[in-house]
This record gives C-alpha cells, sequence and structure tokens, in this order.
C-alpha cells in the first residue's frame, strides 16, 4: 500500500511517502508556525522525489493532535480535501500514538501543554495502555512513576523533560515533531473511518471580553 504521511500539530511540518514498509521519500523543517504555507510545497517535493504521481497514492494517513490547534487542523483539513480529491481514505493518527513510535517496550508519550499540563498517554510494545488525556504535571508524574516502578521506560515529547524526575533512568527523546515514516506506517494498519481533530483542551485563544472560541 502507497500512504502519505503527514503531520503538523507540533513544532515540525513533516511528510513521508511509503510503498509498505519501505520509505520512498520524507522531508521535515522544525516550525512552530507556518505550516499551512509549507505543508502543500512539501507534499509536491516528496511525491516529486519518490518519483509517483498523486494518483497512485492509496491511503493518507496524517497526525490529528493533541497539539497545536492551528497546526493539527492544517494537516487534517489538508488530507481530507486530498482524500476527497483522490478517492481515497484519509485516515487519522493520534500524535501521542506517533510519537511512542519513538521508543520501544514501555513508551510514555508526554506533550507539553502549558499551563503546568501535559498530554500524556502511556504505550507497552505498541499496544496503548490507557487513553489520552491532559493531566496537570504532578497528576501525570504520580501515573509515571506507579507505573514505571523498576522498569525501563522510554519518555518522548515535549514534555518528556517535564517528567523525567518521576522515573529516574528514563530515556528521553524530545523530537520536533512525529515521525511520518511512523504515521504513515500506523495509518495502514488502521480500518479507514472519518478523520476528525483530536481535541483534548479547549484552545487558548479568546474572543473580545474573555468569550472562548
Amino acid at each position: 500500500m502507497i500512504v502519505l504521511g503527514l503531520d503538523t500539530c507540533l513544532n515540525a511540518c513533516s511528510v513521508a511517502v511509503l510503498d509498505g514498509d519501505t520509505v520512498l521519500a520524507h522531508a521535515s523543517e522544525a516550525m512552530a508556525r507556518g505550516h499551512q504555507e509549507r505543508l502543500a510545497p512539501m507534499a509536491q517535493a516528496v511525491m516529486a522525489e519518490a518519483g509517483i504521481p498523486f494518483s497512485r497514492l492509496e491511503r493518507i494517513g496524517a497526525t490529528v493532535g493533541p497539539g497545536s490547534f492551528t497546526g493539527l487542523r492544517v494537516g487534517v483539513a489538508f488530507a481530507k480535501g486530498m482524500g476527497s480529491a483522490l478517492g481515497i481514505p484519509a485516515v487519522g493518527v493520534g500524535a501521542l500514538e506517533a510519537l511512542a513510535a519513538e521508543g520501544s517496550g514501555l513508551v510514555a508519550s508526554v506533550i507539553d501543554a502549558r499551563r503546568e499540563q501535559v498530554y500524556f498517554q502511556v504505550f507497552e510494545d505498541g499496544q496503548a495502555l490507557m487513553a489520552p488525556d491532559v493531566l496537570p504535571l504532578g497528576t501525570a508524574a504520580a501515573r509515571l512513576a506507579e507505573l514505571a516502578m523498576g522498569r525501563m521506560l522510554t519518555l518522548v515529547g515535549s514534555g518528556a523533560p517535564l517528567l523525567a524526575d518521576a522515573a529516574p533512568g528514563a530515556a528521553v527523546l524530545t523530537p520536533a515533531g512525529c515521525d511520518t515514516r511512523a504515521v504513515a506506517r500506523l495509518a495502514a494498519a488502521k480500518a479507514p473511518t472519518p478523520i476528525r481533530p483530536l481535541y483534548l483542551r479547549a484552545p487558548d485563544a479568546k474572543l473580545p471580553g474573555g468569550i472562548s472560541l
């Protein structure tokens, strides 16, 4: 299956195209903003490097959050639009699930959600041990300490350093974004369902007068 993987949820814009387990092309740029302007040209360049037309794609996988509200909407809208135009499934992949692919065994994916909170999910051998959640730092640290007792653990994500003290000896990985090669592989393995953003918290931005968006 030829799959295009996209990630715009975090602090990078990334695209990869895979044919089965073979990576045909991959590109990633660290950025906090500007995903909307960069995503389409990057996808076009990656497909050109792979040497295949968009019409040969069989599936699109995109990270759906949690993460930047603006960024994740960019990726979801792009995937939905391209999937509709090509008549192929657009499949959502959780950012925490994609981050967990950076490690093996017991892995805690942790994204800094600001305001003393983290987006948090724990996996073992690729299987989720809990649903994705947004937790206060203290709650996440206590949960992590309980899970990690005497076990090798990998912490991955922008919030990983915030919980490192709760799991002494854990490996700490802080990629700017999700690896879209993993996103494509995960998307290929999922049953196609309508792609939707994963919001675990209301947006920080507010309208005049304190009215939330």
